[in-house]
C-alpha cells in the first residue's frame, strides 16, 4: 500500500511539470510573436520614411539637372527653340520644387507618428529641407533674372520693330524721292520732234502764218517725244530739208545716207536743245 501511495505521487508531480512548462512555452512564444511584430512594424516605419527621403534627394538632383539645362540654353535665348527649352525646364522645376516641398511636410509628419525617437533622423530631415529651401532661393533668383532678360529681348524686339517701321517710312519716302527725282530727270532730259512737209505742219497747227509753235493750240501728239540722251540720229526721209526751229548751227549736221536721203546728225546734245527743247523740220 506504501509503495502505491508513492507511486501515484511520483506520476502526478510529472503530469505537473509537463503542463507547466507547455504553459510557459506558449508564453515565451506569444512574446517572441509580439516582439517580432513590433520590430517589423518599425522595419516599415523606417523603410517608408528612408524611402521618402530618397524621393527628395532624388528630387534635388532632377532640379539640378534642369538648372544645367537652362544654364545651356541661355547661349541660344535668342532662338525659338532656346526659349522652349528653357520654358519647359523651368515649369518642370517648378513642379519638382512643390513636390519636395510636400515630401518635406510628409516626412515631418511620418516621423512625429512613428514611435522613433532618432535625433539622426531629425537631424537628416532638417538638413534636406535646408537643401531643399536653398536651392527654391536659387531657382527664385534664376527666375528673376530669366524675367529680366525676358524683359531686355522684348524692349529690343519693340525697338528692332519701331527702327523698322522707320526703315519702311524712310524706304518709302526714298522711293519717292527716287520717283521723282527720275521723273524730273526724265523731263529734263524729254524733248520733241517732228517732220512733215509745209501743209502737214499746217493742219496740225505747227505752222501759221510763217510763224512755228507760235500758237498754243497746235497738236502735240503729232510730235515724237524723244530722250535727248539716247537720241543723237533722227531720219527724216526726204532729200529736202529745212530746220523751222532755232538749233545752234554747230551743235548738229544734216547729212545724206546711201540713198541721197537726209538725216540730223546731233554733235551736241546739251547745245542744240539750249534753245528749244522742240524740233521742226519741214520737208518735200
Amino acid at each position: 500500500m506504501k509503495k502505491f501511495l508513492i507511486f501515484a505521487v511520483t506520476v502526478a508531480m510529472t503530469a505537473s511539470c509537463s503542463i507547466s512548462r507547455e504553459e510557459t512555452d506558449r508564453e515565451l512564444k506569444q512574446q517572441r510573436d509580439s516582439l517580432q511584430a513590433i520590430i517589423d512594424n518599425k522595419d516599415n516605419e523606417l523603410n517608408d520614411i528612408m524611402g521618402t527621403m530618397n524621393e527628395v534627394q532624388e528630387g534635388i538632383r532632377r532640379i539640378s539637372e534642369a538648372e544645367g539645362r537652362i544654364t545651356v540654353a541661355e547661349g541660344d535665348r535668342e532662338s525659338a527653340n532656346g526659349r522652349e527649352l528653357i520654358r519647359d525646364n523651368m515649369e518642370f522645376i517648378q513642379k519638382a520644387m512643390e513636390t519636395n516641398r510636400e515630401l518635406i511636410t510628409q516626412l515631418k509628419e511620418k516621423l512625429k507618428a512613428s514611435k522613433f525617437n532618432a535625433d539622426q533622423l531629425r537631424r537628416v530631415i532638417d538638413g534636406l529641407q535646408q537643401q531643399v529651401a536653398a536651392q527654391d532661393a536659387k531657382i527664385q533668383e534664376l527666375q528673376a533674372q530669366i524675367a529680366e532678360k525676358d524683359a531686355k529681348i522684348a524692349a529690343q524686339g519693340t525697338e528692332i520693330e519701331n527702327l523698322s517701321e522707320d526703315m519702311g517710312s524712310l524706304t518709302d519716302e526714298n522711293k519717292k524721292q527716287a520717283g521723282q527725282l527720275a521723273a524730273q530727270d526724265k523731263e529734263m532730259n524729254t524733248a520733241w520732234f517732228v517732220y512733215g512737209t509745209k501743209s502737214e505742219l499746217k493742219e496740225q497747227g505747227i505752222l501759221k502764218s510763217g510763224d512755228v509753235l507760235k500758237h498754243g493750240d497746235f497738236n502735240k501728239d503729232y510730235f515724237t517725244k524723244v530722250d535727248i540722251r539716247q537720241t543723237k540720229h533722227i531720219k527724216t526721209y526726204s532729200k529736202n530739208v529745212r530746220m523751222l526751229t532755232s538749233h545752234p548751227s554747230d551743235s548738229y549736221k544734216l547729212e545724206k545716207d546711201s540713198k541721197g536721203l537726209y538725216e540730223l546728225q546731233i554733235t551736241n546734245v546739251q547745245k542744240f536743245w539750249s534753245v528749244s527743247r522742240y524740233l521742226v523740220m519741214q520737208v518735200k
